[in-house]
Formats: structure tokens, C-alpha cells, sequence
């Protein structure tokens, strides 16, 4: 029978061969060796932390107490790795680029860098956690009494957990709090538990394969004893599996130590992508041969023994030693690990978002005031560390370790698993607030403490045995499980069914009802975007920033050299001579990205704006980051501004479009009536041309009528033919003006007879007031007479009164002679007004007449003059205002 002592002595060389392997993979990456430390393979393993004591030791006795219901703990992450990896993918994006240090820093960083999120979520996470670490406390513990004298008394067990727990925390202190930067890495420690999951998946398919061929005889006589077995039967849950699978999903994405190793310390979507698939697989491999295990404990172990402990009751029953003694390698690798990586990284969320927050308050010059401030991050998370573990062990002294380890695991799995309405909302909805995240996370965190992690310690530890039987003060309603009268549930179930859906209710109408600060829009943009867009900017103004008190700051923090190393990059990028660059708004977004992968980044925010605006940090600062700076004011207001800008140009840009709509419309009925009108004339000029060329017996009288069409549709065809020429000479600019002094009344008594003889007798009523014409202009009055013929004679084709009238008015003002043309017609519609001065626009309908160029022409004929035609709306009828300029401002070309 293997001793105590030689247990231990197995278990500190295993424990010296991890620092070893720590060793060198930290000195390798110092040396910048670090290709094969950061391969796919290395990470999808270190992704193995998920499979800790629970799933090695509890999955057996989860499968004794309720069937294959433990396979709802490996559906959950497998579901995500494979259905939910374009997600995976833009949490891991995020992380690289905003530097995020933990989940709290994600959550934080999200919500406008919030610091009493961080605190919240920092809290919720070593709480939700301390159930874990005591479990992985308690499987060793138990694991090491089946070695020695299983009736060992609980004193026994507690100095045994006591001394794993003081064991963990050396070596945690040691390797996982040897740098600050994200960047760097917790190489050491990454490597050792990649060798960690290969040896616990090695041992625990080694027991498998001696229950399945060295007990059960084969395969097919192992699946015979499972199916005669009670674990046998497929008795499946519905509602409680769908649960299940969805809280360890939940738990998969939110646990601080699957944060740490799946987003903190990824380096490349290449990883991910092995991952997807490699991890599934790896978990299928861990899960094989738990039912075998499990029948083969109930069937050669005596009643009452631990399943928890089949693993390695079963192979000592048999004498296998060795065997066991790898069992308990793998299982001591499986709670070693998780424990490891957990300490890592709540410890650096109660460094960032507790304790260097608090320590900037009491010095409020740190900011800027010398010295290298590392040692003090460095010393939080060591002490954070040997806390985090503490609070473990005396969890597990309180609870008294007598609870199976499954349930143990599920109570943690629910209290982190508040963190995802947050989380979620929070990379995919804009929408969402600081306001909704602390209700939702507070709400649900309170309702998890209540319902499942004070009940977990056991009636009369926390809660009396009156609160379980009748509720506080005899409340039913508020009887930890049956919340509300809702009883007759698993109390699992009931605490995650309360617990989440009030949470996701409160995170969304609070989110609702809250208006973001403008860096939380921004930081939201951020986010949610972050797959389209690169890292915007924090409107940061440099102008009372000193570079020397940055580079006093940055050397605290990142150390002297990484410090320099950054500054005089930064300073090459400005094109600044010397070390020390510019403080410009894009530096201080750099820096202090650099300074959150150390500090995180609501405390980077906190210390760049010490220096950057000034300012002292009160611990309400701190802690809400509520009131905004003077800087995010600025941006604030240039952010609306350019919505404002852009909602008008989105309302300029439709109605283009809806001219250019209309426009289309009108040049298609151009381009018909174009052709029309070229068309009738020359099918005139030709019938008429070859009935006078093929016909002899013409008389004299008919030769004369067709030479008289022939020339009248000629003339038809050259006016329209001038018209063409003249607007195509207009806007090209080609065009000669003949200037010359002409009275006003004179050009227009010629405009009107001409648009009379015109339109061949068509009557319209002309009222003018000519002691106002009496005014002489100097211009090129032919090409103002044309103006004016144009306006009289649409006049006289398109007003629709039962009596046509036109009334010219002649008044003067600074900018010239204002000449107005108003009928009493219906007039221009108005979604037709901005498009009739168009060259394939017409006032009227198809019936009128004219390929519609007048106004067009008349546009731009008054420009070339210097002056100006536009449309009048709302005066009675169709009103047009000629403005000839005081002094022609164009001289003759």
C-alpha cells in the first residue's frame, strides 16, 4: 500500500518536474523563443483548464447519481467551440485589440471603462469562483485519504487541503506574476498546463482501457454490463438537459479562468481555428469511459463508497498500484491547473479594478509622481492570489466538503454564468448600457447568493433551518427554492431559471430607459463593430499633457525600457526628433492602450487623465467613472454635430435621388418627343418631296401648296434644330453676346408681339405697367428678348384659366431689375418646380406642344447676363422672376 509520505513525495516531483517545465518555457520566451510555445496545439490544451477534478473525479459520480446526464457538462462548451465560433472569433478580436486583461476588464472596458462595474464583476467572479477552488481542494484531499487511512478524521482532510492550498499559491505566485503586460504572457504557466492535460487525459483513459479490457473482457462485454447496469437506462430529463447544456455553455464563456486562457492569452485566430474542433475531441476522449468506470464501481466496490472516488477506488480493488497512483497524478493535474489559472486570474481582476484604483486615490499624485510603480501591481496580485485560495479553503472548512463534487461545480457555473447577458449585449448590441449591465449582473448575482450559494454551505451555517421550512420571517414566497411560490423545481434549475431570466429582463429594460455616456457609444461602436472597423479614438486633447510626466508614468508601470522602447516609436511615427513625441490625441490612445494590458483599462483611462486633463481622482471617479472630462465633452459635441451633418446629407442625397428620379422620367419623355418632333416634319418633307418628284400631272396650284409644307415643316424642323444648337452653345460656354443699350418697354412690346405671331393668334390678356418699363438696360437684348418670348408664350400654351391673363411687373432693388411673369393659371406642381428649368423637363403635359427646352435655354441665358430666372411658388399660378443685374458682370467672349 502505497504511504502518505511517499504520496507526497510523488506528488512534490510532479510538482518540481511542472516547475520545470515553467522554467524553461518562461526562459524561452524571455529569450524570444516563443514560435513553438504559442502553437495551436499548446493553447487548444491549455483550453483543457475546463476539465478540472469535477469532470476527472465528479463526472464518474455524476454519472452513478443521474445517468448520462454528465454529458450536458461537455455539450455546453462543444456547442460553442463548433456552432459558435464566428463568436468565439470576435471576443478573441476584441481582447487582442483593446488589450483586455480579464473578463471584469472586458466588461469594464465595454460600459465606458466603469470601474464599479469592474468591482462588480470582480466580486461576482471571486465569489461564483471560491465553490470551485474548495472543490478542487476537497477531490485532492479526498483522493489523498484513500491512500492513507480512509477513516481519517476531518482534521486530517483540513491540513491537507490546508497545505495544497499553501502549495498552489508558491507556485501560482512564482510563475503567473512574473510580468504585467497582456502581451508577455503567462508563458510558464500555459506550458505547464499543457502538460498537465495531456497527463490527466492520459490517466484517466489508462483506467478506462484496464476497466474495459482488463475487468469487462472487451468492448462488447462492457457495453453487455453497461446495459444490464440501472445506468443502462436512458432516462432523460428534458427541461433539466436543455438547462444543463446551456449553463455549462454559459459557464464556458464566462469562467475567469476560460477568459484567461481563451482570450487573455490567445495570439492568432489560427489557434482558435485548431481549437474548434481539437477541443471537442479532447473532451470526447475525457468522457469515454466514465460509464464503464461507473458500473465497474457500483459492481465491485460495497455499497455506500464515494462514485466521486471510482477512479481511483476501483483500480486499487485490483491491486493496481501504479495505475492508481497515475489516476491520481491525473486528477491532482486536473485541480492543480484550474486552480492555477483561476488565481491568475482573479488576482489580476482584484488588482486592477480593487486594489490599484484605491492605492491612486491615496496617492493622488501617482500618476506623475517618480518611481516604478510595478511592485506594487505585482505585490496586489501576489497577496490577491493567496486570498483567492484562502477563500477557497475556508469554504471548504465551512461547508465541510460533504457535497458531491458535481454540485459543488454547479453552484459556480450558475453564479459566473450572470455575466453573460452583459457580455453578450455587450459585443452585439449597441444598445447597451452601464445602467443595464449593473442592474442585470446585481440582480441576478443577488438572486444566485440567496437561492444556491448561501443554501450550498447547509441549513444553520448562513441561513437558519427556519428559512428553509418557512421562508424569512415565514415569507413563503420568499423561500430560497421556491422563489416567488414557483416550488416543485430541481433547486439547481430553479436558481439558474430565476437567476438569468431576471437578469437578461433587467440588463435589457435598464439598458432601455438609460441614455450612454458618449464613451460608451464609443467604446460600444467599438465593440460591437469590432470585426469591421480598427480602435477609434478616445478624444483624448493633448494640449495639457507634458510628454515628460507620460514617460514618468509609462516607466512605473511598463519599466524602463519597454517604456523608452514605445516613446521613441511613437516619436519616430510624429517625425519628432528625440525621444519624447508629441502628446497628440492618437499617442495618448496608444499609451493607454499599452498601459491597460498592465492595469487594465478603466485604471489606464483614470491615470492618462490624471496627467492629460489635470485632474484629481476621487474614489467616485474611480469607482463609477461617471462624470465625462472636459475632452469627451468636445467629442461629445462634434459627434452630434456630424449626426446632425449627416442626417442632412442623407436628406440632400433623396432628394437628389428623387430628382434624378424625376429627371429620368422626363428624359425618356424628351428623347420620345424629340424623336416625334424630328420625325413628323421629315415624314411631311418626304411624301411631299417624292409625290412632286414621281408625279407629272401636278398642276401649278398643288406644285405650290407642297413646296409651300415642304418649306413650312423645314422651317419647323430648324427652330427645333436652333434650339438644340443654342442650349448646347449656352452650356458649353461658346456663346458671343452683342451688348448694346435697348429701353425695357421696347424689348418687351417686340417679346410679346413675337410670342403672338407665335402661337398664331392664341390669346392670353398681357397686364404691364409701363411707366415702370421705362428703363434703360444694357445687355445683349436679343438674348433677353428671347427670354422673355419664352416666358409669354408658355404662358399662353399652359395656363388653364377660363380667362388667360399675364401680368409682368417691373420693380428695382440693390441686386438690379427684378422682372416677374405671373399668369393665373394653375401653375407648376410642386414635386415638378426643381426639375422644370431641366433640359428634359416641360411645364406641361405631352399635349402642349415643344420638346421642352425653353426654360432650360432660359436658364442658361440668364447666366451667361449675370443674372438670374428662378420659379415663384404660391402666388396663384405659374410666377417666373427674371433678375437682370444692375451692370453686366460678364464681358463679351
Amino acid at each position: 500500500m502505497i504511504t502518505t509520505n511517499a504520496l507526497a513525495a510523488i506528488a512534490l516531483t510532479y510538482v518540481m518536474f511542472l516547475f520545470t517545465v515553467a522554467f524553461v518555457a518562461e526562459r524561452a520566451a524571455r529569450r524570444g523563443h516563443v514560435d513553438w510555445l504559442r502553437a495551436p496545439i499548446v493553447y487548444t490544451l491549455s483550453l483543457s483548464i475546463y476539465c478540472t477534478a469535477w469532470t476527472f473525479y465528479g463526472a464518474v459520480g455524476s454519472a452513478v447519481r443521474g445517468g448520462f446526464e454528465y454529458l450536458t457538462i461537455y455539450l455546453g462548451p462543444s456547442l460553442v467551440m463548433i456552432g459558435w465560433f464566428w463568436g468565439l472569433r470576435k471576443l478573441v478580436r476584441i481582447g487582442r485589440a483593446q488589450r483586455i486583461t480579464s473578463i471584469a476588464d472586458l466588461i469594464s472596458s465595454r460600459y465606458g471603462k466603469s470601474n464599479l462595474l469592474g468591482v462588480g464583476v470582480t466580486l461576482l467572479a471571486v465569489i461564483g469562483t471560491t465553490p470551485y477552488i474548495a472543490l478542487q481542494l476537497q477531490s485532492v484531499t479526498l483522493s489523498v485519504d484513500v491512500f492513507a487511512h480512509p477513516e481519517s478524521d476531518g482534521s486530517n482532510q483540513l491540513m491537507t487541503a490546508f497545505w495544497v492550498a499553501a502549495g498552489l499559491s508558491l507556485f501560482t505566485v512564482i510563475f503567473g506574476t512574473r510580468n504585467l503586460d497582456a502581451n508577455e504572457r503567462h508563458h510558464g504557466v500555459v506550458m505547464a498546463i499543457a502538460v498537465e492535460a495531456v497527463v490527466k487525459l492520459f490517466a484517466l483513459l489508462a483506467v478506462g482501457v484496464f476497466v474495459v479490457w482488463g475487468l469487462m473482457g472487451g468492448v462488447s462485454e462492457a457495453l453487455a454490463r453497461v446495459d444490464a447496469s440501472a445506468l443502462g437506462q436512458w432516462d432523460v430529463q428534458g427541461g433539466r438537459w436543455v438547462g444543463l447544456t446551456m449553463l455549462s455553455a454559459a459557464a464556458f464563456l464566462c469562467l475567469p479562468r476560460m477568459f484567461q486562457v481563451m482570450v487573455v492569452e490567445n495570439d492568432s485566430d489560427a489557434q482558435l481555428r485548431l481549437a474548434a474542433w481539437a477541443f471537442p475531441l479532447y473532451m470526447g476522449l475525457m468522457s469515454l469511459f466514465i460509464v464503464p468506470i461507473a458500473v465497474a464501481g457500483l459492481d465491485l466496490l460495497p455499497a455506500g463508497a464515494n462514485p466521486d472516488l471510482f477512479v481511483l477506488t476501483v483500480p486499487l480493488s485490483q491491486g493496481q498500484e501504479g495505475l492508481a497512483v497515475l489516476s491520481f497524478l491525473g486528477g491532482f493535474s486536473s485541480a492543480t491547473s484550474m486552480v492555477i489559472v483561476a488565481a491568475i486570474a482573479l488576482s489580476t481582476m482584484v488588482s486592477n479594478h480593487i486594489v490599484m484604483p484605491v492605492w491612486l486615490h491615496l496617492r493622488r499624485d501617482a500618476a506623475s509622481f517618480s518611481g516604478d510603480v510595478r511592485h506594487v501591481v505585482l505585490l496586489s496580485r501576489r497577496l490577491s492570489i493567496m486570498g483567492v485560495l484562502l477563500l477557497g479553503y475556508v469554504y471548504y472548512a465551512l461547508s465541510g466538503g460533504g457535497a458531491a463534487l458535481s454540485a459543488i461545480g454547479l453552484v459556480s457555473f450558475t453564479g459566473l454564468a450572470q455575466i453573460l447577458p452583459a457580455l453578450l449585449g455587450g459585443i452585439f448590441w449597441r444598445g447597451a448600457t452601464r445602467s443595464g449591465a449593473l442592474a442585470g449582473i446585481g440582480i441576478g448575482f443577488a438572486i444566485w447568493m440567496y437561492a444556491l450559494f448561501l443554501p450550498s454551505f447547509g441549513e444553520g451555517v448562513i441561513l437558519s433551518r427556519a428559512v428553509f421550512e418557512t421562508g424569512p420571517f415565514g415569507i413563503a414566497a420568499l423561500h430560497p427554492h421556491a422563489l416567488f411560490g414557483l416550488g416543485g423545481l430541481d433547486p439547481l434549475m430553479h436558481a439558474v431559471l430565476w437567476s438569468l431570466s431576471l437578469n437578461t429582463i433587467a440588463f435589457f429594460v435598464a439598458s432601455m430607459v438609460s441614455f450612454p455616456s458618449p464613451i460608451e457609444r464609443l467604446q460600444g461602436a467599438q465593440f460591437v463593430n469590432a470585426d469591421l472597423a480598427a480602435t477609434g479614438r478616445r478624444g483624448w486633447s493633448g494640449a495639457a499633457a507634458q510628454s515628460e510626466d507620460l514617460m514618468v508614468m509609462a516607466q512605473r508601470i511598463l519599466g524602463a525600457r519597454e517604456a523608452q522602447a514605445l516613446f521613441l516609436r511613437e516619436a519616430r511615427k510624429q517625425g519628432v526628433s528625440g525621444l519624447l513625441p508629441d502628446p497628440t490625441p492618437q499617442f495618448l490612445e496608444v499609451l493607454e492602450r499599452e498601459l491597460a494590458g498592465s492595469v487594465g483599462a478603466a485604471t489606464a483611462h483614470a491615470m492618462v487623465g490624471q496627467i492629460v486633463g489635470s485632474m484629481r481622482v476621487s474614489v467616485e471617479d474611480l469607482m463609477a467613472v461617471a462624470d465625462e472630462t472636459a475632452q469627451m465633452m468636445e467629442y461629445s459635441a462634434r459627434l452630434e454635430a456630424q449626426s446632425q451633418e449627416l442626417t442632412r446629407t442623407a436628406r440632400q442625397l433623396r432628394e437628389a435621388n428623387d430628382k434624378l428620379t424625376r429627371l429620368s422620367v422626363q428624359k425618356d419623355a424628351f428623347l420620345s418627343q424629340i424623336s416625334h418632333e424630328l420625325r413628323t416634319p421629315m415624314t411631311s418633307i418626304r411624301a411631299f418631296s417624292e409625290i412632286m418628284r414621281d408625279s407629272d400631272a401636278l398642276d401649278p396650284g398643288q406644285r405650290a401648296k407642297y413646296a409651300s409644307i415642304i418649306h413650312d415643316e423645314t422651317l419647323r424642323l430648324t427652330r427645333l434644330l436652333d434650339d438644340l444648337l443654342d442650349l448646347s452653345v449656352l452650356e458649353n460656354g461658346q456663346v458671343n453676346l452683342n451688348i448694346r443699350r435697348e429701353r425695357l418697354s421696347d424689348l418687351l412690346d417686340r417679346a410679346v408681339a413675337a410670342a403672338a405671331a407665335d402661337e398664331m393668334g392664341a390669346c392670353i390678356r398681357i397686364d404691364r405697367s409701363t411707366i415702370a418699363e421705362q428703363v434703360v438696360l444694357e445687355t445683349d437684348v436679343d438674348r433677353l428678348g428671347q427670354v422673355f418670348i419664352n416666358l409669354i408664350a408658355n404662358a399662353r400654351k399652359y395656363c388653364d384659366a377660363r380667362d388667360p391673363a399675364l401680368t409682368i411687373t417691373v420693380t428695382e432693388d440693390a441686386g438690379g431689375l427684378v422682372i416677374d411673369f405671373i399668369d393665373n393659371g394653375a401653375g407648376v406642381s410642386t414635386e415638378a418646380q426643381d426639375v422644370i428649368f431641366e433640359k428634359f423637363s416641360r411645364v406641361g403635359d405631352q399635349k402642349a406642344g415643344g420638346a421642352g427646352l425653353g426654360l432650360a435655354i432660359c436658364r442658361q441665358i440668364m447666366a451667361r447676363l449675370g443674372g438670374d430666372i428662378r420659379y415663384l411658388p404660391g402666388q396663384g399660378g405659374a410666377a417666373f422672376r427674371v433678375i437682370v443685374p444692375a451692370a453686366l458682370e460678364q464681358a463679351a467672349e
